[in-house]
């Protein structure tokens, strides 16, 4: 199977017709191997404008909601960036080809396991993860030039605004169980900016600032 030829289509079809524009968010997206990133079952998937199942009941995003969210980021290259939600990894390889490192945190071991075999085979040495509560952030290397939340919550948790730099931003979809939207928040000198964007629905970010929190 011509695994490019199907990521220069997803691009083509997929993402410039919904409005992505960086050139560099769509020259990631051509180039990372999705297929590597999901079940062999389920390879010949892998461009397609779905959303795919991976263990423990999470879900590798679709092409399009994952180049929407990098897009929100604004990144040239130079960036620090805190993902929750390692996930399958995928999101974290796209992060690291635009920004300078990439802080990941997982709440299970085995796909935190699963994430760091696949980043060893692509070669990302700016990838760094552990196993956690997302919710929390990861306070021993803040402060993030950008953090991004690939589950959905009802509000952002306060303690990654606490760790977002300033000029920083934060994108994460926000809303109930059964909708939710992209929200990006900006830090500024005089305080917060938010601004609702795509509609989304992401599995339910589970920790101590997450739903059920308290």
């Amino acid at each position: 199977m011509d695994y490019k030829r199907l990521r220069e289509a997803m691009v083509k079809t997929q993402l410039v017709p919904r409005g992505i524009r960086d050139p560099r968010v769509l020259k990631a997206m051509a180039e990372v191997p999705r297929h590597l990133f999901v079940e062999s079952s389920r390879q010949q998937l892998a461009y397609e404008d779905m959303a795919l199942p991976t263990a423990d009941g999470q879900t590798i995003s679709q092409p399009y909601m994952v180049a929407v969210m990098t897009e929100l980021l604004e990144l040239s290259g130079t960036e620090k960036v805190l993902e929750i939600g390692t996930g399958s990894g995928y999101q974290a390889a796209i992060l690291a080809e635009l920004s300078r490192a990439v802080y990941t945190i997982e709440r299970y071991d085995d796909l935190t396991e699963q994430a760091a075999g696949r980043f060893r085979d692509l070669t990302y040495t700016t990838i760094f993860l552990k196993t956690g509560d997302g919710t929390l952030g990861w306070p021993e290397e803040a402060p993030f030039d950008r953090i991004m939340v690939t589950a959905g919550a009802p509000d952002p948790p306060q303690p990654l605004i606490d760790q977002l730099a300033p000029g920083g931003i934060l994108v994460i979809p926000v809303g109930d169980r059964n909708f939710q939207q992209l929200l990006r928040i900006r830090k500024n000198s005089d305080g917060l900016t938010r601004e609702l964007h795509t509609p989304c629905m992401f599995v339910p970010l589970i920790g101590r600032f997450g739903w059920d929190a308290g």
